[in-house]
């Protein structure tokens, strides 16, 4: 406490105007610069520690700065608080690719259909609270018969015209006490629970976090006609995946942005980076597929059953 009373002067530079920024403490290591009579302004400010896990960040989204100072340990103990987590299940898509009668994530996978797996995944989460199943109303009932005996309240909502439509529509029906709200794609039944609490607890630290996995394949940009125009350094790409954790108000606050300068988004972490908020890759697992065509049908049978396998 005594070095971030210390590093108070330091700090304080990098606020707009030169205003004073008095520091209140709170428990969990969490404390407030908080700063009177400021005007909203586009201002983004990043202290960043490695030694004494300091980090400090505002935006023009927010009146007050927060600085979340963690050791590794205390990140390391950090658990998501029970029934803290609203889902957003989207499972209102098409499945054009698929090339068969019924949306893909109703398909039968060993039996079952697709879009239940990572229901009944979330539905065991003790962090779970609510799972809200954005799907046309014909589909309803496959929810409604697996969550007669779960521990979780099931709601539901219309899918919008794309994507963040449908996330969109999800989220009104939250429930306004929860820590963070969690969107997943049904089509990605393979989701497991070691990752899932992995990412929900980086978007408690961070504010945002969304699953991912380093790419393995070389990538080039390509011009309109097809030739290259340079390639892309793999290091630094990520292929990102669901499930896409953030704080409530964070997703409020994108909406808002997008909704008013009409933006288009294609994942549901765009919607924060728009505010300027930094977003956090949890490393996932390369099995957390999207089964889109025949063939990742085929592959997510052989996952299972592999698994099962091992299991057995």
């Amino acid at each position: 406490m005594a070095f971030v009373q210390a590093m108070a002067p330091a700090i304080s530079h990098l606020l707009p105007y030169g205003e004073k920024a008095p520091i209140t403490f709170s428990h969990g290591g969490l404390c407030n610069f908080r700063i009177s009579n400021l005007k909203q302004v586009n201002f983004v400010a990043s202290v960043h520690s490695q030694r004494n896990g300091i980090v400090l960040k505002r935006s023009k989204y927010r009146k007050f700065s927060v600085c979340a100072i963690k050791s590794e340990e205390e990140k390391e103990n950090l658990v998501v608080k029970e029934r803290s987590v609203s889902v957003v299940l989207l499972a209102g898509g098409k499945g054009k690719r698929m090339g068969s009668n019924m949306p893909k994530q109703y398909l039968p996978l060993l039996g079952q259909p697709i879009a239940l797996y990572s229901f009944y995944t979330f539905s065991k989460m003790i962090e779970v609270k609510e799972i809200i199943v954005v799907c046309d109303p014909s589909y309803k009932d496959i929810f409604e018969d697996a969550g007669k005996d779960l521990q979780v309240n099931i709601k539901f909502a219309i899918p919008g015209k794309e994507r963040q439509d449908s996330v969109f529509n999800g989220f009104q029906e939250i429930d306004s006490g929860s820590d963070l709200v969690c969107v997943h794609d049904s089509a990605r039944p393979l989701a497991t629970s070691k990752d899932i609490k992995k990412v929900m607890k980086d978007a408690w630290i961070h504010g945002a976090a969304v699953l991912g996995v380093p790419a393995k394949a070389t990538i080039k940009e390509a011009d309109i006609e097809s030739f290259v125009v340079k390639t892309l350094d793999r290091k630094t790409l990520w292929e990102m995946q669901t499930p896409q954790v953030m704080r409530p108000s964070l997703l409020k606050a994108g909406f808002e942005l997008v909704n008013r300068e009409g933006l288009e988004v294609t994942d549901d972490v765009s919607i924060v980076e728009h505010l300027k908020h930094p977003v956090f890759i949890t490393e996932g697992s390369y099995t957390n597929i999207k089964v889109t065509t025949p063939d990742d049908l085929l592959l997510a049978e052989r996952i299972l059953n592999m698994n099962a396998t091992v299991l057995a």
